[in-house]
């Protein structure tokens, strides 16, 4: 009985339109991608590591100060040595949001939201900085973002052809720039809901500029949020697991909320890495 009730739903099961054409449906994400928990080893292994379950317990405190109104805490990772090391990579993981910044700065989030581990390198591609900042983003990476930025997009009396509707989006953004601030939210222009044309994405797209950080957030396909060269300018963007474009839009905000790990995702990253730490008690 099921089967004759609803075997008649989805792609291809309704009659074509009068027209001629058949309803064409978005390819949807099929799978989430998901952060594994942290194999670490037995108790009885990890004598000589105490300098990382010392950084590891300085983190789990971290995480109970953290709030959105403090600085993010800094744990330098410099001083220890590679099984130390070691020890507080398999602890913390890879979580779903990766950072570049420039060519000189990566961050990772770990399994743990909002514990991120970020490493610095030189010219040489040697490491100068490797260090743990607990808080909802990266602050070394936050401070770089719009560095030399414009703070204005020109207007112009004429456009190139083809442009039409950047015009408007330019007074938009020009006149939510100066309101960035705390207590202020994102002003988002979902670009995938305007009417527009390819010239007028490659204008704007050429007009905002580039910035320095790429950030990459995994869960349902994926989600790119970039800098752009003007300030607190945000491009946001979702792919579904195809890679096709499924939402294209702007942000103007100090840092847009899909990157932000959330305060309750804080909470319950120092109560697991609590439960961590008391198998090595």
């Amino acid at each position: 009985m099921a089967a004759s009730l609803f075997g008649g739903i989805g792609p291809g099961s309704q009659p074509g339109e009068e027209d001629g054409g058949d309803l064409q449906y978005m390819e949807m994400p099929k799978g989430m991608a998901t952060s594994a928990a942290p194999v670490l080893p037995e108790k009885e292994n990890v004598a000589g590591l105490e300098a990382a379950l010392a950084v590891l317990s300085a983190l789990a405190e971290s995480l109970g100060r953290s709030s959105p109104d403090c600085e993010n805490a800094v744990h330098d990772l410099s001083g220890l040595d590679r099984a130390n090391r070691a020890l507080i990579d398999q602890a913390l993981g890879e979580g779903e949001v990766s950072i570049i910044c420039g060519d000189d700065l990566q961050a990772q989030e770990s399994v743990l939201a909002g514990i991120w581990r970020v490493r610095q390198t030189g010219p040489d591609g040697r490491l100068v900085r490797d260090f743990v900042e607990v808080g909802a983003f990266p602050s070394a990476v936050l401070e770089r973002a719009f560095t030399g930025c414009r703070n204005m997009l020109a207007t112009s009396a004429t456009y190139p052809m083809g442009v039409f509707n950047v015009p408007p989006l330019i007074s938009e953004l020009n006149d939510r720039i100066p309101l960035v601030g705390p207590g202020v939210g994102p002003h988002v222009i979902n670009l995938s809901l305007l009417p527009h044309t390819e010239e007028d994405l490659t204008f704007l797209d050429g007009l905002l500029g580039h910035g320095p950080v790429v950030v990459l957030s995994r869960g349902y396909g994926n989600c790119r949020v970039t800098t752009t060269a003007t300030r607190c300018v945000w491009w946001v963007r979702f792919f579904n697991s195809i890679d096709d474009l499924i939402l294209n839009t702007i942000e103007v905000t100090a840092l847009p909320e899909v990157v932000r790990a959330a305060p309750e995702d804080i909470a319950d990253s120092r109560q697991r890495l609590l439960e961590i730490l008391e198998v090595y008690q």
